[in-house]
C-alpha cells in the first residue's frame, strides 16, 4: 500500500503543477468552488475563479503546508471571461538596468534578476480558452496579468517544462472536451470540431517552444504523439490514449510524457528522447481515483520522486470539488513506473 497525504484539508484546490524553487516546494493548484449547476462534457461545473500558491516546508509528506493567500483574481485579468482552470509557472532570470545608486555601488550598469511567469488558460467573452500570462518577482506572487493573451494560443491544461539538456522551455498543453482540442487542427480553429473516434489516430497534446523571456512562442506548436510498442499512434478508442493534464519530466536522460487519460480515469506515461518525441507508451502510473479524473505532477525532492494529485474523497465524491494528494513514486530498475492505485489508503 503505498502512502498518500491530503496537503490542504482547509479548502478544495486540485490540479497541481508543482516545482521546487530554490529547495523549496511550490504547488500551483486550481481552486475549485461550489457549484450549482449539473456535471456535463464541457465542464461547466468547473466554477474556478482565481489562484492560491501553497508551499511546503521540507518532506512533502510530513512537512507544513503553507497557504501564500489568493496571488490572481479573474476579476482582474482584462479580458476575462470565465473558468480559470489549471495554471503552471516557470521561473526566468531578465536583466534589466541598475539605478544610478547601484552603478555607483559598482554593479555595472545590468544586473540579472529572477521573474515567474504564470501561464493559465481562461475563457475570453467568446467562451473560447487562450492563455494569459502573469508576472511576480517571487514565487510565491502575487502575480500581475499581462493585458491580452498570448498571440496563438488555445486549449487548457499547461506544463511549462525546462529542459535540463537545452534549459529551453517548452510548454505542453491541450485538453478534449471542454478543454477544446477538438475544435483545432494544425493550430488553425475549425469550423466544425472532430473528435476521432474508433480506429482512428487520437488527438495528440501540443507543445511549443517559448521565447527566451518566456512570454510568446518561438514556433508553432507540434503534436506529441504517443505510440505503441511497434510504432503505430495509439487509436482513438485506445482507454490509455491521450486526453488531458500533460506533465513532462526527464530521469536518467528519458523524457516521461505522462498525462491523464479523461474519460478511462487513468494517469498514463510515455518514454522519449527529445522534448518532442515520438514517446512510446510505458504503462498506467495510477488508477481511477474518487471523482471523474484526475490531474497530476511529478517532482523530484532529496532523491525521492513524489506524484501529486487530487481527489474528491473529502467533498463525499463531488467531482468538482477536490483536494491535493501527494505520495511517493517509485520506478523499477529499467526505469518503468510501478503502478499506484487511486483509491487505496
Amino acid at each position: 500500500m503505498t502512502q498518500k497525504r491530503y496537503l490542504f484539508p482547509a479548502d478544495y484546490m486540485a490540479d497541481p503543477s508543482v516545482h521546487v524553487f530554490d529547495d523549496r516546494i511550490y504547488i500551483y493548484p486550481s481552486h475549485d468552488w461550489e457549484a450549482s449547476n449539473v456535471e456535463n462534457d464541457n465542464g461547466d461545473q468547473y466554477i474556478m475563479k482565481d489562484y492560491h500558491v501553497l508551499s511546503i516546508d521540507g518532506d512533502p509528506m510530513t512537512g507544513t503546508v503553507v497557504d501564500h493567500g489568493c496571488v490572481l483574481r479573474q476579476e482582474d485579468i482584462p479580458w476575462a471571461g470565465r473558468q480559470l482552470w489549471d495554471c503552471d509557472v516557470q521561473q526566468y532570470e531578465t536583466e534589466v538596468p541598475t539605478t544610478a545608486a547601484e552603478q555607483a555601488e559598482g554593479l555595472g550598469f545590468s544586473k540579472k534578476v529572477r521573474r515567474y511567469v504564470m501561464y493559465f488558460p481562461l475563457k475570453d467573452r467568446n467562451d473560447v480558452f487562450h492563455w494569459g500570462t502573469a508576472v511576480a518577482d517571487n514565487p510565491a506572487g502575487p502575480f500581475i496579468p499581462q493585458p491580452a493573451p498570448v498571440p496563438g494560443s488555445y486549449s487548457i491544461d499547461m506544463c511549462a517544462f525546462r529542459d535540463p539538456n537545452d534549459h529551453q522551455v517548452y510548454v505542453y498543453f491541450g485538453g478534449l472536451w471542454g478543454g477544446q482540442l477538438q475544435r483545432y487542427k494544425d493550430n488553425i480553429h475549425l469550423e466544425t470540431p472532430h473528435l476521432p473516434e474508433g480506429d482512428e489516430e487520437a488527438l495528440p497534446a501540443r507543445c511549443v517552444r517559448l521565447t527566451p523571456d518566456g512570454m510568446a512562442f518561438a514556433e508553432a506548436p507540434r503534436p506529441i504523439v504517443v505510440v505503441d510498442a511497434d510504432g503505430r499512434p495509439l487509436r482513438a478508442a485506445d482507454p490509455h490514449r491521450f486526453f488531458e493534464a500533460s506533465w513532462t519530466f526527464v530521469r536518467n536522460g528519458v523524457y516521461y510524457f505522462t498525462y491523464s487519460t479523461g474519460d478511462s480515469h487513468l494517469l498514463c506515461y510515455a518514454t522519449g528522447n527529445n522534448p518532442y518525441g515520438p514517446f512510446t507508451y510505458g504503462g498506467v502510473i495510477l488508477t481511477p481515483v474518487v471523482g471523474w479524473t484526475t490531474h497530476h505532477s511529478i517532482i523530484e525532492y532529496h532523491g525521492q520522486w513524489y506524484l501529486f494529485h487530487h481527489d474528491s474523497v473529502p467533498s463525499g465524491g463531488k467531482s468538482w470539488l477536490r483536494s491535493l494528494k501527494v505520495c511517493p513514486l517509485t520506478f523499477a530498475p529499467d526505469g518503468s513506473i510501478l503502478t499506484i492505485e487511486g483509491t487505496d489508503d
